[in-house]
């Protein structure tokens, strides 16, 4: 089964000269090639979104440039226990952000208001530090040889366009600390999600974004900022092997009760996942803001290969979303 979308398998430039959208880097990818080179200031975004499941807890990284700030965040779930420990620092004019134009190669850094956070990136992994209040991550996430992710270049139109990166079900070691103690993280039972982020946005948006991840199955589901677009970012991983999945889905879920069952299918999808916790995060800050609802949970259902075979699974853990940006 092939996808209406174009694949892209060489290296381009995701812009113009002039800072306008390359109409020849829209399209899909199975490993990043995408130069972000993002030109100007105003309604640029760039981010790099980590997030890490244990069998006892989910860590959650995020760096990003607004232009117009900073927003940088650490956060862990105690799977146990429920609790959480964040620390969110907004940096006026991202001062002192740094970040690379391509996925997977160069060093993202952050630095402020309490939060810090190093990305450093090789054709063999990436190396991943994050230090908080009461919070400290040290890991390493290798990149496993013919590894896939999925690439992505969403256009709104000629100015307002995205490139993203989903990367699923890397395999992570290292150590998580906390005021409780020190957790291993070993590559047997724990996995990393990545998601990269570089574009120029309309000031409001909406979007859906689920990951599942199991030993040689991953599932990447997105719906609401790529409808009408003719790009979408919904795949299916098997033993790191890439089949992209190129319609629109149904997301079905209660904005009243966010740990009620979510249901996400299509002609290739039909998947249920259920939340054990809801993640809520709220910013507001004038006429900026947003409101994201990030339920973790676990994912049953099945998806068709490119072969047209359906693939089942059962356990996958993860997360589903709700994100509202005003930004």
């Amino acid at each position: 089964m092939s996808t209406h979308e174009r694949e892209i398998t060489t290296r381009t430039d995701l812009c113009l000269p002039n800072g306008r959208l390359n109409p020849d880097a829209v399209g899909w990818t199975r490993r990043p090639l995408h130069r972000g080179n993002l030109r100007g200031w105003g309604r640029a975004k760039r981010w790099e979104y980590w997030g890490i499941v244990t069998p006892s807890h989910v860590i959650g990284l995020v760096a990003s440039s607004l232009d117009y700030a900073g927003v940088h965040g650490v956060y862990v779930l105690d799977r146990a226990t429920g609790v959480e420990l964040s620390k969110d620092a907004v940096v006026p004019l991202a001062r002192g952000a740094v970040f690379p134009d391509r996925s997977g190669e160069g060093t993202a850094r952050v630095s402020g208001g309490g939060v810090t956070i190093d990305i450093v990136q090789s054709p063999g992994g990436t190396s991943l530090r994050a230090l908080a209040s009461g919070i400290e991550l040290d890991v390493e996430i290798p990149s496993p040889e013919g590894h896939e992710s999925l690439g992505v270049v969403v256009p709104w139109g000629p100015t307002r366009f995205q490139y993203t990166v989903k990367d699923l079900g890397r395999p992570v070691h290292g150590v998580l600390r906390l005021a409780s103690g020190e957790h291993r993280l070993t590559e047997a039972d724990s996995f990393a999600v990545l998601d990269h982020g570089r574009g120029k946005w309309p000031y409001s948006m909406t979007w859906n974004w689920a990951a599942g991840c199991a030993p040689g199955l991953a599932i990447q589901l997105g719906g609401k900022w790529t409808d009408g677009t003719g790009m979408t970012e919904n795949a299916l991983f098997v033993d790191g092997r890439l089949h992209k999945i190129g319609e629109e889905l149904t997301w079905t879920y209660d904005r009243d009760d966010w740990l009620r069952p979510w249901r996400i299918t299509g002609e290739r999808v039909e998947v249920e996942f259920t939340p054990f916790h809801d993640k809520i995060s709220r910013t507001e800050l004038g006429v900026v803001g947003s409101l994201t609802h990030q339920c973790f949970g676990h994912f049953t259902g099945r998806a068709r290969a490119d072969d047209g075979g359906w693939v089942e699974f059962d356990g996958l853990t993860g997360w589903a979303e709700e994100a509202r940006q005003r930004w």
